[in-house]
């Protein structure tokens, strides 16, 4: 028995980790494929996540995406240690923590990342992202109206500053790689071009009824790795993200037929064509015979050419995660986030 709760072992129905497909960073190193997200914290419990963190483990997931807003970290540490513990080298692991958007304040990343690293029992992380490109802060829990009274736009030179202190921390070797989330093509053309260490990975939603094919090029051509969030459609995502023009991508006949083909359930399927594409799903699920069988969908047969097409063609730009709660000024749409012109939206 672990000092911390129950030891750690593989499972006898677990997927071989050194199957699972890998994406290769701009340092050389590569990540795995599939990651289990963490973001259950509005209606999971933090100690029924951190035991999913361990099941996963158990099954062959080597790759834990964590974020210190999902306040749940602390529990989850304990199951990391446990699963090193248990006998996997933490080399295999890989480990992504994000900066919340009331610590983007110069002297507030370091304080932020480094309770994120003794939460997680680490001595370095593997990636670290800005949350979000905005420095907006709202309370858990809180509906679509919410607005922080000290709400600010996107200001480069403030977000340059929020960059060059997570440059900092490569630089300490406290993490590895760098990356960035909920980003638009003006936002990320301007972090290139000013950028010492580049952004790794950006993290962003993706799903068949969402596919940004042009952030999606952009951020293949250069070579960051994209990341996609909600990529089973976040049939669980909080009330204040719904609304009645949302798509449900579970249902889509192409993906319901394409799943029926392989034997699979949509869900699955979702994350098998996210892994295909090029793309690294992060799905979240507390439920073992769920995760298990995303897992063994990446490992399994290919899907075909033409099925692949007809995934594309799935696309029906449906974004879920708008993000209202961190516009900041009166009369805005949520398109205003996402820099829908072309250029980032001015203050």
């Amino acid at each position: 028995m672990s000092a911390n709760g129950p030891a750690f072992r593989m499972a006898e129905d677990a997927v071989d980790p050194r199957g699972v497909p890998r994406f290769t960073l701009d340092s050389g190193k590569s990540i795995p494929a599939v990651g289990l997200g963490t973001f259950g914290s509005d209606h999971v419990a933090r100690e029924v996540v951190a035991k999913a963190v361990l099941g996963a483990a158990s099954v062959g997931y080597r790759h834990f995406d964590c974020a210190s807003v999902y306040g749940n970290e602390a529990e989850i540490g304990r199951a990391l240690e446990a699963i090193v513990e248990g006998g996997v080298p933490r080399e295999e692991l890989w480990i992504t923590s994000k900066l919340w958007n009331d610590q983007h304040g110069e002297k507030d990343v370091f304080p932020a990342f480094m309770k994120s690293l003794r939460d997680l029992r680490q001595d370095y992380l593997d990636l670290y992202l800005v949350h979000w490109p905005f420095p907006n802060y709202h309370p858990p829990g809180c509906d679509v109206t919410s607005r922080s009274p000290e709400a600010k736009p996107y200001l480069h030179g403030a977000f340059m500053r929020t960059w060059r202190k997570l440059e900092e921390l490569v630089e300490k070797g406290l993490v590895r790689h760098i990356g960035t989330s909920n980003m638009t093509i003006p936002k990320l053309s301007l972090l290139w071009r000013d950028a010492k260490v580049k952004p790794s990975v950006n993290e962003m939603e993706l799903h068949p009824h969402f596919q940004q094919p042009e952030l999606f090029r952009m951020v293949k051509d250069h070579g960051i790795v994209p990341i996609g969030y909600c990529p089973l459609g976040s049939p669980g995502r909080p009330e204040r993200d719904r609304t009645q023009e949302d798509t449900v991508d579970l249902e889509d006949p192409v993906v319901v037929e394409i799943a029926r083909r392989h034997g699979l359930h949509p869900a699955s399927l979702c994350v098998k064509w996210a892994v295909q594409r090029g793309q690294l799903p992060i799905p979240f699920s507390v439920k073992r015979a769920h995760y298990l069988e995303n897992l063994r969908a990446v490992v399994g047969d290919p899907l075909s050419e033409d099925e692949m097409q007809a995934l594309a063609a799935c696309d029906r730009n449906c974004r879920l995660i708008k993000g209202q709660v961190f516009l900041w000024k009166d009369g805005q749409s949520w398109r205003d986030l996402w820099d829908e012109g072309g250029v980032v939206t001015p203050p």
